[in-house]
């Protein structure tokens, strides 16, 4: 750990003592400087902070990046000495005061997460190789999708400071985290401690220190940033070429789940001119036997992705990494880079379900919420048969919405397109066609689809069998998308 024990201790007592907590300081500042805060604007949040009392100073070292005088950083971290802190890094000193050398970051309720410094805080000043990371946008991502529901077991594959694992205690009986870095794994043990919690720690590349062992459920925000395979920081480079770390994780996912068991990680793809991305990343899952449901959420050109990457290292400045960089994907024909979410399950089917798709509209959170739905109603049709599907009885899902479009003729509007759009989940939207209107538009769950059919068949004298070959495979595809849900006995 970066503190001993009792240092752990002394700093969670200061921190509780000050109310140094989301809510607290949401309390302390009011909305206009909260909201300020979360867009780096200090202004009102230094106004807010003047009287410097234990609170007020911690928001000005770890929130607003203020150096501070020692006698009050002392008394708003007693009783944690400002010797132990400066021996943990945790503030260091600068010009004529203490000004944070962590990132220390209350989160949730009453958490509280220790990581590196950002580079935007550190303007000119190069990221340690081992650099950890706090609390991003890719690590909100992951959290808002993964499934929350009681599991015996976790891994948190590439832990960083630990907020994956966090969240795991919640809802697992046991957590285990591995990191390649020996620096994270003393942040991440650090977190666990300041936070009440104990996991398996343990050091390694990706799988490699759990290999034989099984587990529920395992997440992953691993190091996914595509390129030649060389290795600067830990956090973003695999060392892998390309996009091999997503499709290294696929191909360890069946030795590494219990059966029934779920993993979940985030990835980066590369869009290689005349190839289409899906099918290349529906491939890492070939020979697998899981189900499997991937979302792209964005896509990014090459100058755009690796400006970034440079820039969240602050080294956007050298044209050489950038030219180099951007060889490496002309070469390979790289035209864009994907960025999404792996959801996996070990569910013991011959023919697992795989699909990989595009989804940049707004979901209702939590994601993780829908993902566990969609493997529900993948289990729900796998159980069943054709007929069983006909024999069943289905309800239009809640909220479902038809918008038309259609256009002024000499015989007044006449409708040229018919989309079923959910307002609510996952907000999918789709244009359909006469007969998948006529079914969702009789799913009241009165009666079986069958009786459904027949009715239509008669209305449109259409052979009933027939009807009900089409209707087959419409219904599975209206389940699994959740614009109807089967009425359950």
């Amino acid at each position: 750990m970066l503190l001993p024990p009792a240092g752990v201790e002394a700093l969670r007592a200061a921190l509780v003592a000050a109310n140094f907590t989301s809510n607290g300081i949401a309390l302390r500042l009011g909305p206009p400087a909260t909201g300020g805060v979360a867009r780096n604007d200090f202004r009102a949040a230094l106004r807010a902070t003047g009287d410097r009392d234990p609170l007020a100073t911690l928001i000005r070292v770890f929130i607003c990046e203020q150096t501070e005088p020692e006698a009050a950083v002392a008394a708003a971290l007693a009783p944690l000495s400002i010797e132990d802190a400066l021996a943990a890094g945790l503030v260091q000193r600068h010009s004529d005061g203490l000004r944070m050398g962590l990132d220390l970051e209350p989160y949730g309720d009453d958490w509280w997460v220790l990581a590196d410094v950002p580079a935007s805080a550190r303007p000119g000043q190069p990221l340690h190789a081992e650099h950890v990371l706090g609390i991003g946008g890719a690590t909100q991502t992951l959290i808002g999708a993964t499934v929350r529901r009681p599991v015996d077991t976790a891994l948190d594959l590439g832990t960083g400071s630990g907020v994956q694992a966090l969240h795991l205690a919640t809802h697992a009986r046991h957590v285990t985290a591995t990191d390649l870095s020996a620096r994270a794994l003393r942040f991440a043990a650090t977190t666990a401690a300041l936070n009440g919690q104990d996991w398996e720690l343990l050091r390694g590349d990706m799988v490699a220190p759990v290999a034989g062992r099984r587990f529920d459920l395992v997440v992953s925000n691993p190091p996914f940033v595509v390129g030649p395979g060389t290795t600067t920081h830990v956090y973003r480079d695999s060392g892998r070429v390309g996009d091999a770390i997503g499709a290294e994780l696929a191909a360890a996912a069946p030795g590494l789940l219990t059966e029934g068991g779920t993993m979940q990680y985030l990835a980066n793809w590369v869009h290689v001119t005349g190839e289409d991305w899906d099918e290349r990343v529906a491939g890492w899952f070939t020979g697998t036997g899981l189900d499997a449901w991937v979302v792209q959420r964005e896509v990014a050109d090459p100058m755009a992705y690796v400006n970034l990457w440079l820039t969240d290292v602050g080294e956007a400045a050298d044209p050489r990494r950038m030219a180099d960089w951007l060889d490496w994907f002309d070469a390979h024909k790289v035209e864009a880079v994907g960025f999404g979410i792996v959801s996996l399950r070990r569910a013991g089917h011959d023919d697992p379900p795989v699909r990989v798709e595009e989804l940049r509209q707004r979901v209702e959170a939590p994601m993780g919420d829908r993902v566990a739905g969609w493997f529900d109603r993948q289990d729900w049709l796998r159980a069943r048969d054709t007929d069983e599907l006909l024999d069943a009885r289905y309800q239009a899902a809640e909220g479902l919405q038809l918008r038309q479009e259609a256009t002024m003729g000499e015989e007044g509007w006449a409708v040229d397109r018919q989309v079923l759009a959910m307002p609510h989940g996952l907000r999918w939207s789709e244009e359909i066609d006469p007969l998948v209107l006529a079914l969702v538009g009789g799913a009241d769950g009165r009666l079986p689809l069958r009786d459904q059919l027949a009715l239509l068949a008669a209305a449109h004298d259409v052979p009933p069998a027939e009807l009900a070959e089409a209707a087959g495979p419409i219904v599975a595809h209206l389940v699994e998308r959740g614009f109807v849900e089967p009425v359950r006995a």
